[in-house]
């Protein structure tokens, strides 16, 4: 008799294939219906990419702490103030410096290039680049027009740091 244990050999147990798979939940199956026709980017996006542009460069001077945050409370929904406020509070606090009273970051952040898609007629979403010298960064925005018909403007109703 010999002293070496029995060799085990491996089992491969089959995996039956799901539709979806993994944590994004990706749909495999081939489309059956046909894509929704596109909405028309009518001139608002247009006029909109010079804006967003503008107002990507506040959020992100207000982030570092060279702007305050005030100056785009017109401009953005409730949570996108409290949160550009709280990003602004831990960039200061981190640094040791107070949010929004004089330019504090080395290098400038610059608004590379924005890209509109027009989800509806009174919502855009917006992707942004930023250009941190040699280092970029990317911002998502979502636009809603709110207010009377007099007075409509664009409300920043999202905004995702990346």
């Amino acid at each position: 008799m010999s002293n070496q244990p029995p060799t085990v050999v491996p089992m491969r147990i089959p995996v039956p294939v799901a539709d979806t798979q993994g944590a994004l939940a990706l749909d495999l199956q081939p489309r059956t219906e046909v894509p929704s026709a596109p909405v028309p980017t009518g001139r608002h996006s247009r006029d909109l990419e010079p804006w967003a542009a503008r107002f990507a460069q506040a959020a992100v001077e207000i982030v570092g702490g060279d702007r305050p945050v005030s100056q785009l409370a017109r401009w953005t929904s409730r949570e996108v103030y409290l949160d550009l406020e709280r990003r602004a509070l831990l960039v200061a606090r981190a640094g040791n410096h107070q949010p929004g009273i004089a330019r504090v970051q080395a290098v400038r952040p610059r608004v590379h290039t924005v890209h509109t898609c027009v989800v509806g007629p009174h919502v855009t979403e917006t992707s942004i680049h930023v250009r941190y010298g040699n280092r970029s960064r990317a911002l998502a925005a979502r636009f809603e027009r709110r207010g009377a018909a007099g007075s409509l403007r664009w409300v920043c109703t999202a905004l995702e740091f990346a």
